[in-house]
C-alpha cells in the first residue's frame, strides 16, 4: 500500500501556493506530485484551516455518545436486569436515539457490560478446551509396512493400491 505524502511536503507545497507563485498545476508539476492530490490538500486546508494530514479513523461512527453512553451505564447500574428491549425504548424516548437491538448489543459490548450473569461453574455446554475425544479426520496414523490401513483391520493383498483406486474412481498420486 502507498504510503501518503509527509506533512513538510503538505506545509511547502500550501507555503508557495498562498505566495502566489504558480498555479496548482504548476505547483504540482514542480513538487512532482499529482494535480488531484494538489486540489485534495488544498480543498482539505479550506475546509479544516489546517496544513497537516486529518487523522483516518475508520469505521463506524457511533450514533450513542459520550451522554448517551453514561445514561445506559446509570440504567444499568440502577437496574441491572433491563432487557436489550427494554434499553433500545429508553435509549429512543429519553435519549432520542433509534437504534437496532444488534447496535444496542454491540454498545453494551463497547461499555464492558455483559448481557447476564454467569455463575462459576460456567455455562453448559461451553467447553474451555477442544474436545478430544470426537472423530477426528485423519486421526488413525498411516502405516508405511502396509500391515493395516485402520485398527482391527487386515489389508488385503489381492489388490494393489493402484487396482483399488481404479475400482473406487481415486487418483494415485506419483
Amino acid at each position: 500500500m502507498a504510503k501518503p505524502y509527509g506533512d513538510d511536503l503538505r506545509r511547502k507545497f500550501l507555503l508557495a501556493y498562498d505566495q502566489g507563485e504558480e498555479t496548482l498545476e504548476e505547483l504540482a508539476d514542480r513538487f512532482l506530485v499529482s494535480v488531484g492530490w494538489a486540489k485534495k490538500i488544498s480543498a482539505q486546508r479550506n475546509r479544516t484551516g489546517q496544513a497537516e494530514r486529518v487523522p483516518h479513523q475508520p469505521g463506524r461512527k457511533w450514533r450513542a455518545g459520550a451522554e448517551a453512553q453514561r445514561q445506559v451505564m446509570d440504567w444499568v447500574a440502577s437496574k441491572p436486569d433491563l432487557t436489550l428491549a427494554q434499553l433500545q425504548a429508553k435509549l429512543s424516548s429519553e435519549a432520542g436515539i433509534s437504534l437496532s437491538l444488534g447496535r444496542v448489543w454491540h454498545l453494551l459490548k463497547k461499555l464492558g457490560l455483559r448481557l447476564k450473569k454467569v455463575t462459576p461453574r460456567g455455562r453448559a455446554g461451553r467447553r474451555s478446551q477442544p474436545r478430544t475425544t470426537g472423530r477426528i479426520r485423519g486421526a488413525h496414523p498411516v502405516d508405511l509396512t502396509g500391515a493395516a490401513d485402520f485398527p482391527g483391520r487386515e489389508r488385503r493383498h489381492d489388490l494393489d493400491d493402484t487396482a483399488l483406486c481404479a475400482r473406487y474412481g481415486r487418483h494415485t498420486h506419483p
